[in-house]
């Protein structure tokens, strides 16, 4: 084990913040550590907003399904997939950029995704903590609007970051033998296990909210995807510049 390794394996998601401002100089390192994750060919298809308007964190907080934390934090950053640079470097080399495919709305999209998570261990490393906000997708024309987001980029995630004014336990992920597997998708034995998870995990909620709540792993999962999730995003990313084709 390292500092590393001992810091990815103790991630918990932080919603309560101290009353302390997060210091620019951390803010810029977090930023460039964003910068140094992994990108597609170079591209860099990501932009990250801090969003510092108190009246925009206000309509943020409520699009994204009233969570007050993203009014509260000392920082709030928003991450989005972004071709509209990419279509800028195609006219500066009079070029026109092939619009609307699907695999240049993955490449921004997992470019945002690992710079965040770039983003987030750096801001653990520093004594901060934070939380991933995918509520913004909840009402993303209206996220667009307020950040006036062009054609060729949507707003992926928000993440609030600040210095933890709480510690929730660790919760347990699944079993290792689960979600890793060798050669080949097998599942064999895994409904047994993930069964075993489920009582560690109602164990979990047991013991933090002292018996108020006892549901499992596969019940938090089963109540969110038996019903459509977000289903107004395919007409969305169609009319944001992502025609999936």
């Amino acid at each position: 084990m390292n500092e590393t390794i001992n810091l990815l394996k103790a991630h918990k998601s932080i919603r309560k913040y101290k009353n302390q401002p997060v210091e620019d100089e951390k803010i810029k390192t977090i930023i460039e550590c964003a910068q140094s994750a992994p990108t597609s060919s170079f591209i860099q298809a990501y932009t990250i907003i801090s969003v510092v308007d108190k009246s925009k964190r206000k309509d943020i907080a409520h699009l994204a399904g009233d969570q007050t934390y993203v009014e509260e934090c000392p920082l709030f950053l928003v991450f989005c997939a972004d071709l509209n640079r990419t279509k800028i470097s195609c006219e500066l080399n009079h070029k026109t950029m092939a619009e609307g495919y699907t695999e240049t709305f993955i490449l921004a999209t997992v470019d945002a995704a690992l710079a965040a998570q770039n983003a987030l261990i750096a801001a653990e490393s520093l004594g901060l903590g934070g939380v991933y906000i995918g509520g913004i997708r909840n009402n993303p024309s209206e996220m667009c609007k307020l950040l006036n987001l062009p054609s060729g980029v949507y707003p992926v995630f928000g993440m609030c970051l600040g210095y933890p004014n709480h510690s929730p336990d660790i919760k347990a992920r699944l079993p290792l033998d689960v979600i890793f597997k060798t050669d080949e998708y097998n599942i064999d034995g895994d409904a047994k296990k993930i069964e075993e998870y489920d009582a560690e995990v109602s164990a979990y909620y047991k013991s933090r909210t002292k018996g108020k709540r006892s549901d499992t792993w596969t019940t938090q999962v089963s109540n969110l995807m038996d019903k459509p999730q977000r289903p107004h995003m395919k007409d969305f990313l169609d009319k944001q510049g992502f025609k999936m084709k």
